[in-house]
């Protein structure tokens, strides 16, 4: 059953992007197996690094190239093998991301909570970021700004708290046990939307952890 909140009492509302704001799980689960595949890895090994993403929904692609690196090709983490996974992965993912779908009610829910300032908090690349939300003509209603990696979403919460763009009472919106333990740890409420959700266990999770979940944000609308 959805559970529904009350948006108008949130003074900051975050939002994760893949699989809350865009319809991007999959493009870019798809893109890490292409990516690996494009410079030399075996299937076994290409799915293995799409296992330890969907596993890790939410954290920074540079954390799990680096795994990537060390524990599925068993090389040295060198600055040259990154980036050439990096730019790669930024090529296979251009496309779908312009492509993609936009959550439903966007619009309409910004409209609904003016009160709050709304920022985004991607585990994607940050420029990568701010460039597609232009690109989409999205970037206008995150008036909190969009934040993504290399930082992790709990430095960043931090940073955003201690300089006031994060006001409290503040909403945490996203679709990863990441998300969750991220806001947990910033002391922020939480929502999950499950429309997208790669997380397969998400309902015994949101049932352990007492969290509240809903299909998509357009059901926070009053």
């Amino acid at each position: 059953m959805q559970q529904l909140i009350d948006i108008k009492q949130y003074k900051t509302i975050v939002f994760d992007c893949d699989g809350v704001i865009l319809d991007s799980n999959v493009v870019k689960t798809e893109a890490y197996f292409r990516t690996a595949k494009a410079l030399g890895a075996s299937d076994k090994q290409a799915q293995a690094l799409v296992d330890y993403h969907v596993r890790l929904g939410g954290i920074s692609r540079y954390h799990k190239f680096d795994y990537y690196l060390r524990e599925i090709l068993y090389q040295p983490v060198a600055d040259d093998a990154v980036q050439a996974l990096l730019n790669e992965f930024a090529r296979e993912l251009k496309e779908g991301l312009l492509e993609c779908a936009i959550t439903e009610g966007l619009v309409l829910l910004r409209e609904a909570s003016k009160q709050a300032n709304w920022m985004i908090l991607s585990g994607g690349d940050q420029q990568e970021i701010r460039d597609l939300f232009l690109a989409r003509k999205l970037n206008h209603l995150f008036d909190g700004g969009l934040f993504g990696s290399p930082e992790n979403k709990d430095e960043a919460l931090a940073r955003e708290i201690s300089a006031g763009n994060v006001q409290f009472p503040a909403l945490f919106v996203g679709d990863s046990k990441y998300d969750f333990e991220a806001a947990t740890g910033a002391k922020m409420d939480f929502v999950f939307v499950t429309d997208w959700t790669e997380v397969a266990d998400w309902e015994s999770f949101c049932a352990l952890n007492n969290i509240k979940h809903t299909a998509k944000i357009a059901d926070f609308l009053p």
